[in-house]
């Protein structure tokens, strides 16, 4: 009987021993996170995000494709920094449990530079969110954010009129269906129309009437592409007749037969219910 209860006791201390250098890992984790972000997003020291506190393969789960490695992450977080000033990124919560943790985070910032893609507003937003982490021998090797994009949309003032966005989601149909008749007779006779410079397309820039958008980019990916379809598309407004749209290019190559999937940003320009400008972007590390 004695040397059950030593037994027991000494397995009870080492619980405690064990659970008690878990929480001292928590706290360290969580107090490293803590301060790399404050330096990041508040300080703008972009550099922070390397090797030392970041695992190679940190992953930022995102749709439709995750942010994968340390310098994808750091171009995607340069954006926040170039598109916003005034800056003051705060977490008002955080705890953690074994590799987990999880932030209620607050931000607020003034639009004043492009983000990603996005011309600057020179709105003033307030948002908030959680984060999933999880680390990885105190380093942070994915991270899961969520929040309200519309609310996000509207206060940077992208709520678009309906009529606008009805005329260019009309516009993304009538291409799903293959009616590229419907969506040329949808353009201004002398709308203006320019590819991403990321584009082979944009030797054309800027195309000036719908038959040369339907000769030099719709007949030209017709040529390229043994299938090409838009997916994920979500407008939001960019001013009085400005439509903006993010969505995705999925097709397969003629020339390679590798398929792709392309993250772009499109700015509609919209006047009397007629198309009068287009302007692509690609998105963060495509082609």
């Amino acid at each position: 009987m004695k040397n059950y209860s030593i037994l027991l006791t000494t397995f009870i201390l080492a619980s405690i021993l064990a659970s008690c250098s878990q929480k001292g890992m928590v706290d360290k984790d969580i107090k490293m996170y803590s301060q790399v972000w404050d330096d990041v997003i508040n300080k703008g020291e972009i550099d922070k995000i390397n090797a030392k506190y970041f695992d190679e393969n940190v992953t930022g789960i995102s749709s439709p494709e995750n942010i994968v490695g340390i310098e994808a992450f750091k171009a995607y977080y340069q954006h926040f920094l170039t598109g916003f000033s005034d800056r003051e990124f705060t977490i008002k919560n955080i705890f953690g449990q074994n590799e987990n943790i999880v932030k209620h985070w607050h931000f607020t910032g003034k639009h004043t530079g492009d983000f990603f893609g996005i011309p600057a507003t020179g709105k003033t937003i307030t948002i908030e969110g959680a984060t999933l982490i999880v680390m990885k021998d105190g380093k942070i090797l994915q991270e899961q954010d969520f929040m309200d994009n519309m609310v996000f949309m509207q206060q940077l003032g992208l709520t678009p009129k309906p009529e606008n966005a009805a005329l260019v989601n009309q516009l993304y149909a009538h291409f799903s269906e293959g009616n590229i008749d419907a969506v040329l007779a949808m353009m201004d006779d002398n709308i203006l129309w320019n590819e991403s410079t990321c584009s082979s397309y944009s030797d054309g820039n800027p195309y000036t009437s719908p038959e040369a958008v339907l000769n030099g980019v719709f007949g030209r990916i017709g040529q390229d592409n043994e299938s090409f379809i838009l997916e994920n598309i979500k407008l939001a407004g960019l001013g009085e007749n400005k439509v903006l749209a993010s969505l995705n290019y999925k097709g397969k190559s003629k020339k390679t037969g590798e398929t792709y999937t392309t993250l772009v940003v499109h700015e509609w320009s919209v006047e009397n219910q007629k198309i009068t400008g287009f302007q692509q972007y690609i998105g963060l590390g495509q082609q």
